[in-house]
């Protein structure tokens, strides 16, 4: 069977009409603005050559609490996104709209032209 033609069963029930609970796309949209942030965390500590242990040095963390933020199993206060900004050494947007999330770190140092 192609691949292509497989539907998951939250497709299946939504094109028949089906409707989610409130609980249910309020949880989504909460994994998804986590998840958001976990790649966004895991990219720039990529992008700088870190290693999870470099990066929660410089943030004053443990390796254990930058693991579950990469790994969206945790949601961080606003002094810890703001210990990530600066360990990162970049600026944090996060962008939200109803069926769309952004978040990204914008470089300190990026060359204006």
């Amino acid at each position: 069977m192609n691949h292509t033609r497989w539907k998951t069963l939250r497709e299946r029930k939504l094109a028949e009409g089906y409707t989610e609970p409130d609980d249910v796309t309020e949880a989504r949209r909460e994994i998804r603005l986590s998840m958001a942030l976990a790649k966004a965390v895991y990219d720039r500590r990529t992008e700088l050559g870190l290693t999870q242990a470099d990066l929660a040095a410089r943030a004053g963390l443990t390796q254990a609490k930058i693991s579950r933020i990469e790994g969206a199993d945790t949601v961080p206060t606003l002094p810890l996104l703001t210990k990530l900004a600066d360990a990162l050494d970049a600026t944090l947007n996060i962008a939200i709209d109803a069926e769309d999330t952004r978040v990204t770190f914008t470089d300190h140092h990026t060359d204006a032209a």
